[in-house]
């Protein structure tokens, strides 16, 4: 089962002395001339004092640079952390993404600790939420199916791994009548990014289609949310041929489930698409060995619309929104597809499978061709889709690809919640690639701009209204869901959450212009 935590965040102006705490955080710039200590409510000797004192103490201020002391008389804190922000101009204000990764930095680096002042330069409402969406980010811990019994048969205390579960931002803001719901959302957020995080980070032997299903509901329980889930009979009786081509080979059927959050003053339906491949061998296309060692992240995007679609609902916005969450695992055994195997897509239509590793395509068109029934006003689709996002982009910047419209909402969206992605074409030219001799089009096609060319092949299977093709707009996460470095910023190692931010923030953002 997942377990989400909220993180229980409060704002403050109280002098330092009247607010108990384990640590207080104050930032750090990488100044031409050395660290320079900013703007905080230490009194004036002692924030001199410090600020003399940060070459010698080796502090940079360089951005993810976090350095724990003993705490300062008067400050009410048992510690003093000093997180860097990088490199600021002289009178620049921080900015949000700024303010998230110190403060995120920090509270992630401090487990085992209750409460922890957050005392950035934050004078506003919003860049006091910006720090308490970095806290939320960065109060995260997964322990997963660790026993704690050490070699000698002891077992280790798990408070020392525990996450930080309260936060006060220090901030002359805090009477703001803003800054409440901006509190409140920032910890929404955070608890389902937390949860996609957790999500991913399960092992293929725990989380599976089932138990995905079952985790889905879970995390819907009381919040006015239907979930539906679809078995391997109901999806071979109403013709969903790519999830169930996909789940052929593992022991494990797969699922389709369809969650509705639909308020009565809804202003717009958006459809959202996830990927949930809960394993990814590659099938009878076979991955090898070492190219399987992360696959249970290739249900991220699942996850993600999932989770988006709670925070929605907890938010109680006024925004229809549908999410479908095509899961399977990817096996290769004697009942597996096969490269040159058909396939019949919900609606009809044929896919030649030439790559069986090539899989999630095939559940996302079932998926997109469902959705598209339900004529929403827009559909996005979110997927660990290929390697050549990676290629192309790295493993921090996903790719938007789609109509223009909702590409560049969705661009305008994500650089408002502080992810980085970054639009691509869809070049003509690749869909003859994709032609077929048996079947109306392939699943593989031109190599070369592997990521258009599996956006391409996705734009298959969107649907018309009234003869106008639904708005959509596909997303590559493939890299950026899950760090397989070293943690950085609010960002830990393994699943990131990433996408959640930017699926909010546009389902914000069309509600706003539709207001």
């Amino acid at each position: 089962m997942i377990k989400t935590t909220e993180l229980h965040l409060t704002a403050s102006a109280k002098d330092l002395k009247k607010i108990p705490s384990d640590a207080l955080v104050i930032a750090v710039a990488k100044g031409t001339d050395g660290p320079v200590l900013l703007d905080s409510p230490l009194p004036p000797k002692a924030a001199r004092a410090l600020g003399d004192s940060l070459q010698v103490l080796g502090i940079t201020g360089a951005a993810d640079e976090v350095r724990r002391l003993p705490g300062l008389p008067d400050t009410g804190a048992d510690s003093l952390v000093l997180s860097g922000v990088g490199t600021v101009a002289d009178g620049e204000a921080l900015s949000p993404e700024t303010l998230r990764r110190a403060a995120g930095a920090a509270v992630r680096q401090l487990t085992g600790l209750e409460t922890v002042v957050l005392a950035l330069p934050a004078g506003t409402a919003a860049a006091a939420a910006a720090v308490a969406e970095g806290a939320a980010f960065g109060a995260y811990s997964y322990e997963g199916h660790k026993s704690g019994i050490r070699a000698d048969g002891t077992v280790a205390p798990s408070k020392d791994q525990a996450a930080v579960r309260t936060v006060v931002v220090h901030t002359s803001a805090a009477d703001d009548a803003d800054l409440a719901p901006a509190f409140r959302r920032a910890s929404i957020l955070g608890k389902n990014v937390n949860a996609t995080r957790s999500l991913v980070n399960q092992p293929p032997s725990h989380l599976y289609p089932e138990t995905f299903a079952q985790a889905a509901k879970d995390l819907s329980r009381g919040l006015p949310v239907k979930v539906t889930v679809m078995d391997e009979k109901r999806l071979e009786r109403d013709g969903y041929g790519g999830i169930l081509g996909v789940g052929k080979g593992s022991t494990r059927p797969p699922r389709m489930v369809k969650v509705e959050y639909s308020p009565a003053n809804s202003a717009v339906h958006l459809a959202l698409v996830g990927k949930g491949i809960t394993f990814d061998s590659g099938g009878l296309s076979l991955k090898p060995a070492a190219g399987m060692q992360t696959m249970k992240l290739d249900m991220a995007g699942a996850a993600v619309v999932l989770t988006t679609l709670l925070a929605v609902a907890e938010l109680g916005l006024p925004a229809k929104v549908t999410a479908w969450l095509c899961l399977a695992e990817n096996m290769p055994s004697g009942s597996a597809q096969r490269p040159e195997d058909v396939l019949s897509i919900y609606g009809g239509r044929t896919v030649e499978v030439l790559n069986t590793d090539a899989e999630g395509r095939l559940v996302m068109a079932d998926g997109l061709a469902a959705a598209s029934e339900e004529s929403p006003d827009a559909i996005i689709d979110i997927a660990t889709l290929t390697g050549a996002q990676m290629i192309a982009l790295g493993t921090r910047v996903s790719g938007v690809m789609g109509d223009d419209g909702v590409r560049d909402a969705v661009k305008a969206a994500a650089d408002r919640a502080g992810e980085q992605f970054w639009p691509m074409p869809l070049p003509e030219e690749l869909r003859p690639s994709l032609e077929s001799q048996v079947a109306d089009i392939a699943n593989i096609g031109e190599r070369h701009g592997g990521m258009m060319t599996a956006a391409v092949f996705l734009r298959e299977f969107v649907g018309q209204v009234d003869g106008e093709k639904i708005p959509w707009a596909h997303l590559d996460i493939a890299g950026p869901a899950f760090n397989e470095g070293a943690p950085y910023g609010y960002t830990p190692k393994a699943g990131t959450g990433v996408g959640v931010r930017t699926l909010l923030a546009y389902v914000e953002d069309v509600l706003a212009r539709t207001a």
